[in-house]
């Protein structure tokens, strides 16, 4: 089982940049994949973007193509969120999430799988609040 720390929310403009950051403490990372949600006040918690942790591959969600970008730095045993232009609909409680890689029975891919199912989701940080406003 892993264990996730995360930090970096805070409150931005809108148009403004944020990055947050998920430690993974664990072994075997290769068999997993990690992503990143977010929970609105009254809403379901959704996935936003997703990457494996063997491979590298990534899903971003609709509302966050060509604004967020999802990476890691293996040395440091981490998973960034880097956000860009944000929008007042971005404002959420943001959490990382982790769980072992899985092919699912569709064309979907391992990470957007995840993305897509974060009520299957086992493993979970304390999440972060992230507030978007002018």
């Amino acid at each position: 089982q892993l264990q996730l720390v995360e930090s970096g929310g805070g409150s931005v403009q809108p148009g403004g940049s944020l990055t947050l950051s998920c430690v993974v403490f664990g072994s075997n990372l290769d068999r997993y994949a990690v992503g990143w949600f977010r929970q609105g006040p009254g809403a379901e918690r959704q996935g936003v973007s997703c990457i494996s942790l063997k491979d590298d591959s990534t899903y971003y969600a609709d509302p966050v193509k060509g604004r967020f970008t999802i990476f890691r730095d293996a040395s440091k045993n981490a998973v960034y969120l880097q956000m860009d232009n944000m929008k007042p609909e971005d404002a959420a409680k943001f959490y990382c999430g982790a769980d072992f890689l899985l092919t699912p029975v569709s064309k979907m891919s391992p990470v957007e799988f995840m993305c897509s199912a974060p009520a299957q989701i086992g493993i979970w940080g304390q999440g972060t609040q992230v507030t978007v406003s002018s």
